[in-house]
């Protein structure tokens, strides 16, 4: 074997693996959004039998053979070299999972997304429970698979931030709980920032059309992204040219859907900037940290900032005259910043947010290590809550029923959220330093996302997440960015400092 054909043979078999994943991807989004429910039965058989031709194509003994002869090479280019180790680590993962259990584990996927829409909708954890269940025994014995003499949850968190354990993000959240929890709890005891009129009533259609205006700004184009409805906003990212956002609306909660697809959007612009000629391949496979950290600076630290808010803001009031005949710019920027314990993880203020984060990791630990009550984990979010934001639900929606991650087994994503965010915070400040940001907030958005792809976003998976941090603001990743960011402006908003 010479490295020419590997190259030629390694390419042939990245084009089959995208097209399958293609395939699979957009019936997904389908499957989300505008797919029968009835069919949901006959839909994943098939997509069982998709993901198990996908794991023949994944764990063919001749690609692994050309991918191992590949990483013996010195003089292969960074890109291909990154490939062969990102791919390398992809087949082991599959392989160590027998494939008649990976196949049921995908159908198992499905059905347990469906139920927890149907137990969501109806508010009874009870019809997701046993999916519930069934996701966290899978992923236990798969990481055991894969890791026999590794902690289960080590290994999942490592697959979606590279390089993170335990140890590191107990470290990270100790932070958070040693100086964010004291300020949330001064702040719920200053006076309060009145937001009352988010909730008045805001219909649908009308905010169909405020979200138009904000993608419009935001550069979100419709040649290359597409946004639809779904129960719990997501972003698919098919190709380069090929990103698709939901949102959801709450007629109850006008900043909710705001936020969710500016959220979304900062996702569909890292999909959208990659280099070109990553499409199809596995430098498309950015950590969930790094991604979160695009998808939280667009809600966060640019959507809150009111420079941008003003964008909109006169053109809301059109749409809202009457509910909003009473409010100003300045009453806007103030509600959606306000702070307050919360139960919604997607609706949190930035300075709870990372609290909620918290709460799903301590979950997820004692999930994996077998100090949690498996029988009682709604009751234990409860707990949790109370302990640390002082409130708790009447009801499962608003508790163990809120988000979709564990339907379909994502344990280890929800700690990349907060570490997201404090990416973010360091990202942001490198950029204020770099260029006039509230000015194009104002008037040029585009500066800002060409900032970004040329900083971050080009770089896809090539590297990891702290080697492109060092890239955009020449020095790793520090915590201290994201604590300073929330101590400064909530002590200024609230006016702690008086």
């Amino acid at each position: 074997m010479d490295k020419t054909t590997a190259l030629n043979e390694l390419k042939e078999w990245e084009f089959k693996i995208s097209a399958y994943n293609l395939l699979l991807s957009t019936a997904m989004f389908d499957e989300s959004t505008i797919a029968p429910k009835g069919g949901l039965e006959y839909r994943s058989e098939r997509f069982a039998y998709l993901n198990g031709i996908l794991y023949e194509l994944t764990t063919d003994k001749k690609i692994e053979e050309i991918i191992i002869y590949l990483s013996s090479l010195d003089d292969l280019t960074l890109e291909d070299k990154r490939k062969v180790t990102l791919y390398l680590k992809d087949i082991n993962k599959t392989k160590a999972i027998p494939k008649d259990e990976y196949v049921a584990f995908s159908k198992a996927q499905m059905l347990a997304s469906d139920a927890w829409e149907k137990a969501k909708k109806k508010d009874d954890y009870s019809i997701f429970k046993p999916h519930l269940l069934k996701m966290i025994d899978y992923q236990k014995r798969f990481a055991l698979y894969r890791n026999p003499d590794k902690d289960p949850y080590d290994t999942l968190l490592d697959d979606y931030e590279e390089g993170m354990n335990k140890e590191k993000y107990d470290q990270f959240f100790k932070r958070i709980k040693e100086e964010i929890l004291p300020l949330i709890r001064r702040i719920t005891e200053a006076q309060k920032i009145d937001d009352t009129f988010l909730y008045r009533f805001y219909a649908k259609d009308k905010q169909a059309k405020l979200m138009h205006d904000i993608n419009a700004y935001l550069g979100f184009d419709k040649d290359w992204g597409y946004m639809g409805i779904s129960m719990h906003p997501f972003t698919c990212g098919m190709s380069n040219n090929d990103v698709r956002v939901t949102t959801a609306y709450d007629e109850h909660n006008l900043s909710s859907s705001i936020y969710s697809i500016i959220h979304e959007v900062g996702h569909a612009f890292y999909e959208h900037q990659m280099a070109k000629e990553y499409d199809g391949t596995i430098l498309k496979a950015v950590s969930s940290g790094m991604h979160e950290s695009q998808s939280r600076l667009f809600e966060n630290y640019l959507g809150r900032d009111k420079n941008f808010i003003a964008n909109y803001f006169y053109k809301m009031k059109e749409l809202f005259k009457e509910e909003l005949k009473d409010v100003t710019l300045d009453d806007y920027y103030r509600a959606v910043n306000a702070s307050k314990p919360s139960l919604i993880r997607t609706d949190a203020d930035e300075l709870t947010y990372p609290i909620h984060i918290l709460i799903r990791y301590e979950i997820e630990k004692g999930i994996f290590d077998g100090t949690l009550d498996l029988d009682d984990l709604d009751k234990i979010w409860d707990q949790y809550y109370q302990e640390y934001l002082g409130i708790k639900s009447d009801r499962p929606s608003l508790g163990i029923l809120q988000d979709i991650h564990w339907s379909d087994g994502s344990f280890g994503y929800f700690p990349t959220y907060a570490l997201g965010s404090a990416v973010a915070a360091q990202i942001n400040a490198k950029m204020r330093k770099d260029m006039d940001v509230k000015k194009a907030l104002s008037d040029d958005f585009k500066k800002i996302t060409l900032y970004l792809k040329d900083h971050v976003q080009k770089y896809g998976a090539l590297y990891p997440l702290d080697e492109i941090l060092i890239k955009a603001t020449d020095q790793s990743f520090d915590p201290d960015f994201y604590i300073s960011y929330l101590k400064e402006k909530y002590t200024a908003l609230y006016h702690l400092d008086k």
